[in-house]
Formats: structure tokens, sequence, C-alpha cells
């Protein structure tokens, strides 16, 4: 299955009739795998590794993508980055190779996309990547 295919299938899926509205797979050293249309370009990869590293670097400044500030809130350190702007928010998963990304909005739950971005993360962990 190609990268782009985990995307469209598994990450822009629908849940209760919701959609991220926007998801990629993005290598830690900032390559794009796949990513949907409509993603903001991931130049802030930097300071979302440097927090899975040193977790808690993102809090004071807030976490960076496509140029939008989300307060980062509650996350697993090392694991999972959760970011909350507005009605919307951010989740970030990481496995041994990638960050899994999605992006989400009302109607779409806090919980529904952290279950879309890490049910996916720890498959690809199980997979060895």
């Amino acid at each position: 299955m190609s990268w782009q295919a985990y995307v469209d299938d598994h990450l822009m899926c629908e849940i209760d009739g919701n959609h991220l509205t926007a998801a990629a797979i993005i290598g830690h050293d900032g390559s794009v795998w796949a990513q949907s249309a409509n993603f903001p370009q991931p130049e802030e990869i930097t300071g979302i590794m440097n927090d899975f590293e040193e977790p808690g670097t993102l809090a004071p400044t807030g976490l960076y993508l496509g140029g939008t500030k989300y307060m980062v809130i509650q996350g697993e350190p090392g694991a999972v980055i959760r970011g909350k702007k507005g009605a919307g928010g951010v989740t970030v998963k990481k496995t041994s190779q990638a960050l899994i990304i999605g992006v989400y909005d009302e109607p779409m739950t806090p919980g529904q996309c952290n279950m879309i971005v890490e049910r996916l993360g720890d498959y690809l962990v199980e997979q060895g990547l």
C-alpha cells in the first residue's frame, strides 16, 4: 500500500459523518511521505521533533503548523502531542520513522481525531515503521 493510501483511506476516513480537515505522514527529517490536498506546508517539523525529544518545549511557544499556532494541551510525552485552536486542533503521533498528523475542526471532536491518528500510528509502530 502506498503512503498516500494511508492518508486517503485511514486518516481522511469518515467517523460518525465527520472527517479530518487535513492529514499527513511526515518523516522525522521533515520529508513529506503523503498528505491530503489541503495540508499546510510542514516547515515546523523541527520544533515538533524537538518536543518529542524534550517534552514540554512547545508548551510556552505553542505548536505551529502551516503558520497556524495551536495551544499545546495534554499528550503523551515522547509519543503524542495534541494542540487546540478555537473549535479545532491537531494530533501528532510519533512512530519510529515518521509523524502522523491530523488536523480537525468542528463538528469533529478531539477524541475522534485522536482515535484516527493514534490508531494508525500504533499500527505503524507495530509494523516497525
